[in-house]
């Protein structure tokens, strides 16, 4: 057949085409198919330079405005330099460019190193494919690159082989794979050759194998369908690459308070200049220069890195509780979190096999623990009971443990995880593998298949004779047994008796376990060849076992606290609905929620998805599409959702979702370097400590925003209103930029280490359309029209009073600095003033005062600085004058000028 039958063609056409020629494709063949399909390898979009990546942190508004007040810094210092040459108006002039241009420069750094990182993300993706394939070209079994692999190639399949394209399988001799990366889901799956519809979900597709997924156990065949960006795989990469991150709502919020800020400035300075025109009928050159510096002033330069020392900080203090950050504006995006999007295997659960419940001689015993821990109890009736007391659950134990090709080496499962659960459960009663093994030797085995649905093998007794034990589906296993062990003996096993280990499986199976039926056979010792005809007849039956994949013991009170703080947890899972739902009530996820597939959502349009998506609480079978549409439908509801997992196929709606939570012990590279953030020890817990952290930090930052701007604004205004009235400066541009670094830095960035207010789990999601300066218009406004006029006295009494402009400008700086250290007490809580907080619970503020105080106190008394900053000392009087002016901050209480949220 030639090359181009092989273009989008069904698997089965496929597999159909194919069966005149299983020697494999001719190396003439190859070539031409190489040629026409392309290399096999995922493509890349074009590349974002690490140029194009650093220029981009500039675009950003507050960054534009900082690099005009550069310029305009540099202008001021140009014309005054013209006029006076004295080497300290040279400094002066220059301080502020340099200080900004500092700011902007530590800024993009910083934003530059965060999102290079997810630059990083197709590479990780590309780390995951198969470097060497074997396949069979000619009639040879031949190792090529996987990068070669065509369209029609037979791959050949063993254990431990990563896959390298998609293929439908020709054979499967006791195949089983790991699709972990594509389905997130932890146990290996069965392969057969059977035909399964076109339309089959690819977690059910047992007779396809795919690209980046790898062989656990067993050999096959498969016939490649799909190379390079058309395997499942690839169409993960293309969706990784598609998926365009938004903006973090932080960022959005400071863009837009920007550009409102900008505005007041523009507005308030042009006003300065007309206002001068009209009162001496000219441009005065010095008013114009004045109202510019005006404009610089009012910028609060230190915003932009604040706010990222803040979000520095907060990522450093998540990462102490397992929560590491990779986007810093992404810290306080959790916080406002409304839905978490979690997946289930290894998330919300252990990701490892559990036996929960056995049924034996009638009775169902309970078993406890989690994990592959070899730590639990058996209870029958509430009564804690040992396995090794009792011969009908010592013998179940047993047999799961002998017919079993798993290992166990105390905390980890090498094989299956179904047979990593028997032996655990084994070991829980003092049954272990090795000593068992020992005593009971194996002599054979009749493998389990997907279409036998069982596995027998066969092992010596210590008294000589031979054994057979079975372990397979419930109903395979009892079609095949006559009796049943029971009070201790065997008995002809009765249709009520049949009908009661049925009626327990279903049982059972409706609980979301996992049920495996146990039987055993006695075998001549003259028998030497053991198969199915021979052995797999007349057994005598023994019991159940029933196992799930437990939810992670934490998780529990998780999502209580989820619920608790106004967020609802969803689980997103490739598992069967059954299980899923099982896993969700008791976790408290599905409580009255709904529960759907993901065939039942290809059957629903978008418009009617919408109206239902915030009353589903479980989405089973889903594919990375579906995942993808989740996230949509429920951001296009107004909600900040939050996705987490493990594999790959998380990666597309993780970067979709407003923050994307990777495991950073089970997750792999693709779906880290898609996400905001990885939770180093894989608990779905730690997301409670990073919600609550994120809040912390987002209200910090209100804090220290709320401080910084209520010294801005009065600048701006007792600086224009004396300019324009025509009275001497009050504050000098050394002075303006010393209360904007000096006296607010250190405070401001005391303020984002506060503590949490105590009901900041109890409160609900903050609105995401709500502004950054909610509800703290009129304190910012009363604390500058406060500090206003305390200001304007202290000029008038070093003015008017004591006749000196020096010692009035002095004051006036004086009384800026102190009383901003006054009402920085009052910003560390939105409802409770100074002395109802405290002041000694934040040391970091205490420190941040102590030094700015003496840091002031030097402009004043050290010589130098005071000569740059041309202040004069003060006599007691005027300290007094000072201190009365500079107390008013404690009447700026938040009691009376937050408004209070609905």
């Amino acid at each position: 057949m030639n090359s181009s039958t092989w273009h989008a063609m069904d698997p089965e056409k496929v597999l159909h085409a194919l069966q005149s020629n299983l020697n494999g494709l001719s190396d003439e063949e190859a070539k031409l198919r190489l040629h026409k399909f392309g290399y096999n390898k995922l493509k890349r979009r074009k590349k974002v330079s690490p140029l194009q990546i650093f220029l981009a942190q500039f675009k950003n508004t507050f960054v534009i405005m900082l690099l005009i007040a550069i310029v305009i810094s540099v202008m001021i210092g140009w014309f005054e330099t013209k006029a006076a040459a004295e080497p300290h108006v040279v400094l002066e002039t220059y301080v502020d460019a340099i200080a900004i241009g500092a700011i902007v420069v530590l800024n993009a750094i910083v934003g530059f190193i965060q999102e290079f990182r997810s630059e990083k993300a197709m590479e990780a993706m590309e780390k995951l494919t198969a470097p060497k394939a074997r396949v069979l070209r000619g009639g040879r079994d031949i190792l090529i690159p996987a990068t070669e692999v065509v369209p029609g190639d037979i791959l050949l399949l063993e254990t431990g082989v990563r896959i390298a394209a998609d293929g439908r399988l020709l054979e499967a001799m006791d195949l089983s794979i790991d699709e972990a990366i594509l389905t997130g889901e932890s146990s290996p799956v069965r392969k057969t050759v059977s035909v399964f519809p076109a339309e089959t979900p690819t977690a059910d597709r047992k007779n396809m194998v795919f690209m980046g997924t790898h062989v656990t156990y067993g050999r096959g065949k498969a016939v490649v369908t799909s190379t390079g960006m058309n395997t499942q795989f690839g169409k993960i990469a293309e969706m990784v690459q598609i998926v365009e991150k938004e903006e973090i709502p932080l960022k959005l919020k400071i863009d837009r308070f920007s550009k409102k800020l900008g505005i007041v400035i523009i507005i308030v300075s042009i006003a300065i200049i007309l206002l001068d025109l009209i009162r001496i009928r000219r441009i005065d050159i010095e008013i114009f220069m004045t109202a510019v510096a005006l404009a610089v002033s009012a910028v609060p330069e230190g915003l932009p890195a604040i706010v990222t020392v803040t979000l520095a900080l907060g990522a450093r203090e998540l990462a102490k509780r397992n929560a590491v950050i990779r986007r810093l504006a992404s810290v306080e995006t959790l916080g406002s979190t409304t839905i978490i999007c979690s997946d289930k295997t290894g998330t919300l659960t252990k990701g490892e096999m559990t036996v929960r419940k056995i049924f034996v001689n009638n009775q169902t015993i309970e078993v406890t623990g989690t994990g592959y821990e070899p730590k639990g109890d058996f209870y029958l009736n509430g009564r804690n009971i040992n396995p090794m007391d009792d011969p009908h659950l010592g013998l179940l134990l047993k047999i799961g443990v002998l017919c079993n090709n798993a290992n166990y080496n105390g905390t980890r499962v090498i094989g299956d995880p179904t047979e990593g659960a028997l032996i655990v459960a084994a070991a829980k009663g003092g049954i272990h593998k090795n000593e068992v093994e020992t005593r009971y030797p194996r002599r054979g085995e009749i493998p389990f298949s997907s279409e036998r649905k069982r596995m027998t093998t066969i092992h010596d007794m210590p008294d000589g004779h031979r054994v057979a034990y079975m372990k397979g589906s419930p109903e395979t296993v009892l079609q095949l047994c006559d009796r049943v062990y029971h009070n201790g003996k065997e008995i002809k096993l009765s249709k009520a008796m049949r009908d009661k280990i049925l009626r327990k499986n279903e049982e059972m199976a409706s609980q979301a376990l996992r049920v495996l039926g146990m039987a055993y056979k006695p075998i001549s010792e003259q028998l030497t060849e053991y198969n199915k005809e021979r052995v797999e007849n007349n057994l005598v039956f023994v019991g159940l076992v029933g196992m799930i994949d437990p939810p992670r013991e934490e998780v529990k009170e998780a999502v209580a606290l989820c619920e608790q703080a106004g967020i609802k947890t969803v689980m997103i899972t490739g598992d069967h609905k059954l299980t899923a739902m099982a896993i969700a009530k008791e976790l408290g996820i599905m409580k009255s929620g709904l529960a759907f597939t993901g065939r039942e959502l290809d059957n629903i349009n978008d418009e009617e998805f919408e109206k239902i998506v915030e009353n589903v609480s479980v989405y089973a079978r889903v594919s990375p599409e579906h995942k993808l549409r989740i996230v949509r439908a429920l951001k296009k509801k107004g909600h900040v959702v939050a996705m987490t997992g493990d594999g790959v196929n998380d990666a597309p709606a993780l970067k979709q979702a407003d923050i994307g939570v990777a495991m950073g012990i089970t997750g792999t590279d693709v779906t880290k370097e898609a996400s905001d953030m990885i939770l180093a020890d894989d608990n779905f817990a730690t997301i409670v400590k990073a919600v609550e952290g994120g809040r912390v930090i987002y209200d910090n930052i209100r804090k220290f925003i709320r401080f910084l701007l209520a010294l801005n604004f009065t600048e701006l205004a007792l600086v224009g209103s004396f300019a324009v009235i025509g009275l001497p400066l009050p504050l000098l541009p050394a002075m303006i930029l010393w209360l904007n670094l000096v006296t607010d830095g250190p405070p401001a960035v005391a303020l984002s280490m506060e503590s949490p207010a105590e009901d900041v789990m109890r409160r609900p999601p903050r609105s995401p359309k709500e502004g950054i300066l909610h509800g703290m218009i009129f304190f910012i406004l009363a604390s500058s029209l406060i500090q206003l006029v305390a200001e304007i006295g202290a000029f008038w009494w070093g003015f008017s009073v004591i006749g000196s402009v020096e010692k009035a400008r002095t004051m006036v700086f004086l009384v800026a600095c102190f009383y901003e250290l006054i009402v920085v007490w009052n910003c560390r809580s939105e409802s409770r003033n100074a002395f109802k907080v405290g002041f000694l619970t934040n040391k970091m503020l205490i420190i941040a005062v102590i030094i700015s105080v003496f840091s002031t106190l030097a402009v004043i008394y050290v010589p130098t600085l005071r000569f740059m900053f041309q202040t004069v000392t003060l006599d007691p009087l005027d300290w007094a004058v000072v201190a009365f002016f500079a107390s008013w901050g404690f009447l700026v209480v938040p009691e009376i000028f937050i408004k209070k949220k609905a």
